[in-house]
């Protein structure tokens, strides 16, 4: 990434509102994914080259690990393509350098009605609609319902159950299983569900600015609870949850049958069903019934994105749009790219989704959201490795909570300050 920290401001090639070409029109998409993800964007350009025949798409595709190095040198050398395929983790980072489109320039040709405010916040970057986001995610408890069965043990209420309750229930699961099966995978490894304990708290990891803004005392009580679930035996032994941590998600302890809840997206239910062979539940995370304000929020799979450089943003936005709003386009790629952001067409494609997937898409239907949290902040991009490596530290006893705290606020802080 270095590449496009070193960008400078870049000048729009043209208004968004301005009118579509009649002569040929000859855009750029990229995108990362799978060999299944090529083929079916490959459908829908074919689709929207038909019904405008003026107009090419080139798709360049990559996977994820070579697609952020390539997409920085390009935007660097003012060579970028037109319609970008984003990610919130570097949203920040290019459109504060103005490398991206105000997208609400071009609501002449792309249309956001059938989007939450909520959803289509996650792509705001001081104020100006960057990105559209393209899929939804909300936090989940997914909950082995075999596993409940077989320990003939109730499944919780997730309409009013708090943390204390999850690890009541965790604790009796762990012990039930007998050294075989834990009551919980574990907490404290990624961005989600330190989120959620600090918007429940009434606090946002980021303020407007991007500074670090959460409280030290409510990451302390976030990680005392994640000590507690270890030294209780609600959660494997830190060794284990560790090595969970940093494994695929074939070799969690959901996908195992070796733990009885978990935390996940809810878009993995079905990767997860999959793995596991067993019967999986949606469940809402615990705590909200007690919470200051609603921590659960809308997390973008991936949004679309268009340089402000393109030479062409009308037919860049009415392309986005296509991808955005076309049922057509929705037919083919279903939820290869997460649950449709857009509502209508959400309700469109849901018959056609397996059972898993038509559960996960009534979950982000279903589930309270609060307003979306600050997109995160140029140089903040490492969020997930430090709040790992300070909770393996809590774990193995190397740092208290409060230590663990200050510490990582101050790192965190230092990245952004550096960046």
């Amino acid at each position: 990434m270095a590449a496009v920290f070193a960008l400078s401001a870049c000048g729009s090639g043209g208004s968004a509102s301005q009118e579509l070409s009649k002569d040929p029109v000859t855009l750029r998409f990229t995108w990362w994914g799978a060999d299944e993800r090529h083929k079916r964007t490959q459908q829908v350009i074919d689709l929207f080259e038909k019904k405008y025949p003026n107009v090419t798409v080139k798709g360049e595709f990559k996977d994820w690990n070579g697609y952020w190095e390539s997409l920085a040198t390009t935007v660097a050398a003012n060579d970028a393509p037109d319609i970008i395929q984003m990610d919130e983790l570097y949203l920040s980072s290019y459109a504060e350098r103005g490398a991206l489109l105000d997208l609400g320039t071009a609501s002449k040709y792309l249309k956001t009605a059938d989007f939450d405010k909520s959803a289509l916040d996650t792509g705001v970057v001081k104020g100006k609609q960057y990105a559209l986001p393209v899929g939804l995610a909300t936090y989940a408890i997914v909950a082995n319902t075999d596993l409940f069965d077989k320990f003939k043990i109730k499944l919780p209420d997730d309409s009013a159950w708090s943390w204390e309750d999850l690890k009541k229930v965790g604790d009796e699961v762990s012990k039930a299983g007998g050294g075989k099966v834990t009551g919980f995978q574990s907490l404290g490894f990624d961005a989600g569900g330190m989120n959620i304990w600090i918007r429940q708290a009434g606090a946002s990891l980021f303020d407007e600015s991007g500074k670090v803004a959460v409280p030290p005392e409510v990451l302390t009580s976030y990680w005392t609870y994640v000590r507690d679930l270890a030294k209780q035996g609600v959660t494997p032994p830190p060794s284990v949850t560790i090595e969970r941590a940093s494994a695929s998600l074939d070799q969690s302890g959901t996908a195992t049958n070796t733990s009885a809840l978990a935390t996940w997206w809810n878009t993995q239910l079905s990767s997860l069903a999959t793995a596991s062979g067993s019967k999986l539940k949606l469940l809402r995370i615990p705590g909200e019934a007690q919470a200051t304000s609603p921590g659960a929020y809308f997390k973008p799979s991936m949004y679309w994105s268009v340089s402000s450089r393109t030479q062409h943003p009308a037919e860049a936005a009415l392309f986005v749009d296509f991808l955005a709003n076309s049922e057509e386009a929705a037919n083919i790629m279903l939820t290869d790219r997460g649950v449709p952001a857009n509502k209508k067409i959400r309700t469109a494609i849901t018959p056609k989704l397996t059972e898993t997937d038509k559960a996960a898409a009534e979950y982000l239907d279903t589930t309270k959201v609060g307003p979306a949290p600050r997109v995160t902040p140029n140089g903040a991009s490492n969020l997930e490795a430090i709040i790992k490596r300070h909770t393996e530290e809590v774990l193995f006893d190397r740092q208290t909570p409060e230590q663990a705290a200050t510490s990582f606020i101050a790192e965190l802080q230092a990245e952004i300050d550096g960046a």
